[in-house]
């Protein structure tokens, strides 16, 4: 039974869903996408261990491989993508969103499974191109932010191809190894390359950007899926032996520079999207430390920040989607209307913050221990510093949404479905908290040692909400005062746009050049061709000396324009000769 389910590789049900729900009923189109990813799910638990190998393109490849990674990494993406397909139906996402979003899950969910580089590759691309069809389908400021969008993914990911086929040209081979892609410029391009999608500092404005532009809907598959397949991207290509400090550092500064521009934030979704930065960092920073402890938290952080972000994004998308309201300080008293989306946002916010008790306590916990143990102090510092900030925008996130003052509005809470979707998520995120053990076999290479509920975290934890608490009233009335604080985006976008106008305006001027000199040359060649005398005669008569021209007699000489007549093969060859030559000026 395993070993035919293993021959369907766990995306090919999901395209078909993408397929299906553009033709059928709303209802059974969603239906069927929610059975899709149910059965992502259980092939992630119950399939062995193995690949299926293949040549494509004459290269040998591995469409489809099975490993502890990729099964961690199916399941977190099911169970997420399941509820993440229901909430969407919940709110009333169209159809098409359906299929765009379904056809995003499929992509990410073959690279994956992918099991060598050209294969990732694709996947790669088609998940850029599924995601950025996500965020037009919203029309509106959706579209501009869209095509922004799209452009960073189109650097990121020529940048990791690039290292790809660098690495193939010095290895001779397409397969995952364990040392990663080549040292050197292959892994120098394919680690900024893939940190497009990760979110380095300086290379994230895409995802504050985006993230808030679309249906509430999309936005919660956008939290997910493309983060985090680039956090796993990144554990393929780093060497694992021996890790890269320098990226963990980069990730240490991802959760600082995230906090601090979360905290800042009145648009809620901008504020979950710079936390998005500041979560990736902690995986980040894992796998850069590269030891056995570092790496299973990073991956156990990955899995959990899929449930609790995908969480968040569902909560405030409901209290957009009732109050239709973006601004955090335009809302207030909300938890008596909307218990049940007060309650969830509470653990996705608790899950986050890495209080006791919640799944985020335990993998974020194994990085910084790791990061201890190492002898990296500051880089546990910077995660620390990132811990605190977390508390303290999500204090200032509740407060304003849901306890400060009265209701600004009479609203009803969540649907049904709506609670559905989001219960289950919040009941895994306290389940992985108070049972770690169950995520954590899950987790490759997890030392059997893992314990993170000891005496010091649980005091860093409980001193770091305290600390937040105390520091969120004391900096309120700062916070308050801010009004949108520019990132490095409104350097970006204006330089971006005029780099780009610039080369368009030289490469256009080059071709007028180009296309002016080789067509008057092809003009003069089709009238020498037609008359070679009478060309040549006004070509002689422009030189301003032409007093030797003048001396000859047609008298001594006989008619010139006689001996100049060529016949046609000759013209031929002096025609041939002479496009030869631009060509090679053109070309060289």
């Amino acid at each position: 039974m395993t070993d035919a389910l293993f021959a369907i590789p766990p995306w090919v049900p999901v395209l078909v869903a993408t397929a299906l729900i553009m033709v059928l009923p709303r209802k059974l189109g969603y239906a069927l996408g929610l059975l899709s990813l149910g059965w992502v799910v259980a092939y992630s638990l119950i399939v062995p261990a193995g690949q299926v190998e293949a040549v494509f393109l004459g290269f040998d490849t591995v469409p489809l491989q099975v490993d502890e990674f990729s099964r961690l990494l199916g399941v977190g993406f099911g169970v997420l993508g399941s509820a993440a397909v229901l909430y969407a139906y919940a709110v009333g996402a169209r159809r098409r969103l359906g299929a765009f979003a379904l056809g995003y899950v499929a992509a990410t969910l073959a690279v994956c499974f992918s099991g060598d580089w050209l294969t990732l590759i694709f996947a790669y691309e088609a998940m850029a191109l599924a995601s950025t069809l996500l965020i037009w389908e919203f029309g509106g400021r959706a579209v501009r932010r869209g095509y922004r969008y799209a452009l960073w993914h189109v650097i990121g990911g020529s940048l990791v191809l690039l290292a790809v086929m660098w690495h193939v040209a010095e290895t001779g081979t397409l397969a995952f190894e364990s040392t990663g892609l080549s040292s050197g410029m292959p892994l120098l391009l394919g680690v900024i390359g893939l940190g497009v999608n990760l979110g380095f500092v300086g290379l994230h404005t895409w995802l504050p950007d985006a993230y808030p532009a679309p249906h509430i809907a999309a936005s919660v598959f956008l939290s997910v899926f493309t983060t985090k397949s680039a956090a796993y991207v990144l554990y393929r290509a780093l060497p694992e032996a021996d890790g890269a400090i320098i990226v963990a550092y980069m990730g240490g500064l991802m959760a600082v520079y995230g906090v601090v521009y979360a905290l800042l934030q009145h648009d809620m979704r901008a504020l979950l999207s710079y936390h998005i930065v500041a979560q990736v960092g902690y995986m980040t920073a894992g796998i850069g430390i590269g030891t056995s402890l570092a790496l299973s938290g990073a991956m156990a952080h990955v899995f959990n920040n899929i449930l609790y972000k995908a969480l968040l994004f569902m909560a405030v998308g409901i209290i957009i989607y009732r109050t239709d309201t973006e601004d955090l300080y335009e809302l207030g008293g909300l938890w008596r209307q909307m218990p049940i989306t007060a309650g969830a946002f509470a653990i996705g916010a608790l899950s986050i913050a890495a209080f006791p008790g919640f799944n985020g306590f335990v993998s974020k916990n194994m990085v910084m221990d790791a990061a201890l143990y190492e002898g990296h102090e500051l880089l546990w510092l910077l995660l620390l510093v990132g811990g605190l900030g977390t508390f303290l925008s999500f204090i200032k996130l509740g407060y304003y949404a849901f306890l400060h003052g009265p209701a600004t509005t009479t609203v009803r809470d969540a649907t049904p479905l709506q609670s559905i979707a989001m219960v289950s998520i919040a009941g895994l995120c306290v389940l992985l908290g108070l049972l770690p053990g169950l995520l954590l076999d899950l987790v490759p290479a997890a030392p059997a040692d893992t314990s993170v509920y000891t005496v010091s975290n649980l005091v860093k934890g409980i001193g770091l909400a305290v600390a937040g608490v105390v520091g969120f009233f004391i900096v309120r009335p700062t916070l308050a005062g801010f009004g949108h604080i520019p990132d490095i985006d409104r350097l970006l976008h204006p330089g971006g746009f005029y780099l780009g106008k610039g080369l368009v305006y030289l490469v256009t001027g080059i071709f007028a050049i180009v296309d002016r000199f080789v067509a008057g040359v092809a003009a003069w060649s089709y009238r020498f061709g037609a008359d070679p005398a009478g060309e040549l005669t006004t070509l002689f008569e422009r030189i301003p000396d032409d007093s030797w021209l003048a001396s000859l007699s047609p008298a001594e000489h006989g008619d010139s324009t006689a001996h100049l007549r060529a016949d046609i093969g000759r013209t031929m060859l002096i025609l041939t000769a002479l496009v030869t030559v631009v060509l090679l000026l053109v070309l060289f």
